[in-house]
């Protein structure tokens, strides 16, 4: 028994969300590992703000692996769990050891660019076998994500 038995799915189109949504998964998992590097790194006149600011973007990133990872498994996926295949999936790179608050900000944007053009194509795909609820997912996490870009991009403006 599937669960896309019962939902009306098609298994076809599934697999092409789900591909997507693994290349999505992987890239929030090292974004996390990245964020973690920040708030624990992080120097500066923006310590107090960033090293805060980066724990609450980690604990939201966290919870966006778990759902992500949760869809995934709706459309009769099987998430990818290991460091090896995110690293082979991800198109978010690793960054090591960064403390510049500047560096770090460039980062999480050349980051949160990459997420929203995967989750437009995700939508796109999605769209295309009536997938609601993952339209909707990453509908929100466009919303969410925007204006964190905007924050940031204020914050980083002299």
């Amino acid at each position: 028994m599937k669960t896309l038995d019962f939902t009306g799915l098609k298994t076809a189109g599934a697999q092409k969300v789900v591909t997507e949504l693994q290349q999505l998964l992987a890239d929030f998992q090292i974004f996390y590992t990245n964020l973690r590097g920040f708030h624990w790194n992080i120097k500066g006149p923006g310590f107090f703000t960033l090293h805060s600011k980066f724990e609450q973007m980690y604990d939201d990133t966290a919870e966006k692996v778990d759902e992500i990872a949760e869809r995934i498994l709706m459309l009769d996926g099987v998430p990818a769990h290991t460091f090896t295949d995110y690293l082979k999936l991800a198109k978010v790179k690793e960054t090591g050891y960064v403390s510049c608050e500047t560096e770090c900000i460039k980062n999480i944007l050349e980051t949160y660019s990459c997420f929203l053009a995967q989750e437009r194509k995700i939508i796109e795909i999605a769209e295309e076998i009536n997938d609601e609820a993952t339209v909707a997912l990453m509908s929100d996490y466009i919303k969410e994500q925007e204006k964190l870009v905007w924050m940031l991009v204020a914050y980083s403006s002299k």
